[in-house]
């Protein structure tokens, strides 16, 4: 079952992070008025955020296991490069919606060390970095499994 999930979710994880920057964060700005489509993206920000979060937490303990038991049958390291993608997919959903949305409405208000529009900048970096991070993983999981 684990590896099944290990398989599956970094694909339908990748194929959210697609839908949210292609499809459902333009259609709001396309429809409605400017404050109001902030407000829709905002909020599916907030929920990619907090399901990214819960994904790469699980898929990380999965991958822990994982690299821990071929590290102890000599076919690999415990830190796994998997593991190293799923630990920066981690950093850019903390720093890019954790730590950067907190500081948007004072610079909204011209308040703070930087502007909107360069917090806007950052977090859509870090959005974009996360996305990669993803397919990458998405990529090397989906790979064959090499017969014995």
């Amino acid at each position: 079952m684990a590896e099944r999930l290990r398989r599956l979710l970094p694909a339908l994880w990748a194929g959210l992070l697609l839908c949210v920057a292609l499809i459902a964060t333009p259609a709001p700005f396309a429809t409605l008025a400017s404050t109001d489509a902030g407000r829709v993206v905002a909020r599916i920000f907030v929920q990619e955020a907090w399901i990214s979060l819960g994904v790469a937490l699980l898929l990380l303990f999965i991958e822990r296991r994982r690299a821990r038991d071929a590290a102890e049958a000599g076919r690999g390291s415990v830190l796994s490069t998997e593991m190293l993608l799923l630990l920066g997919t981690l950093f850019c959903t903390i720093a890019g919606h954790f730590g950067i949305q907190p500081m948007l409405p004072a610079a909204r208000s011209g308040q703070g060390a930087l502007s909107f529009g360069q917090l806007h900048g950052l977090s859509v970096l870090f959005f974009g970095a996360k996305t990669v991070l993803v397919l990458a993983l998405a990529w090397r999981i989906s790979r064959p499994v090499p017969s014995s």
